[in-house]
């Protein structure tokens, strides 16, 4: 699946919930189902910067595609970092730093999120996007 058709697909299963409450537990089941970082990989050069929790997030480049995995010491955060890393694990670098993140909007996260959980979610983006840059240097 492309990017764009992973966040359509989110769109999706968020516009199935008119509730904002429904909407964090889905966040939340999200985070349950996340692929869990290594411990070995839990070391602070993998903290995302600007996050109120602590987020571990690891890249790890196979085939010419840039794989994610995080953890989250906040069960909302962990949920956030599971929906980056839905969209964006498994494509190449490139693609990774070129992606319009539309979803984020779509599905109403900014104006639901506290503030210090949106700039977390933008830190997020942010690095995703600059791990997608530097591999993409070196593919």
């Amino acid at each position: 699946m492309t990017i764009n058709e992973i966040q359509d697909e989110l769109i999706d299963d968020f516009s199935f919930y008119q509730d904002w409450m429904e909407k964090y537990e889905l966040i939340i089941q999200m985070g349950k189902e996340l692929p869990l970082i290594d411990e070995a990989n839990k070391q602070d050069q993998f903290i995302i910067k600007g996050c109120q929790s602590k987020v571990w997030l690891f890249p790890e480049l196979k085939d010419g595609k840039l794989f994610f995995t995080a953890d989250s010491d906040a069960v909302i955060t962990k949920g956030l970092v599971s929906l980056m890393v839905k969209v964006l694990s498994g494509h190449s670098p490139k693609e990774i730093a070129d992606a319009d993140l539309y979803f984020i909007d779509q599905i109403g996260l900014k104006e639901h999120l506290s503030p210090t959980r949106a700039n977390g979610l933008l830190s997020m983006v942010k690095q995703m996007k600059l791990y997608g840059l530097a591999l993409a240097a070196k593919v």
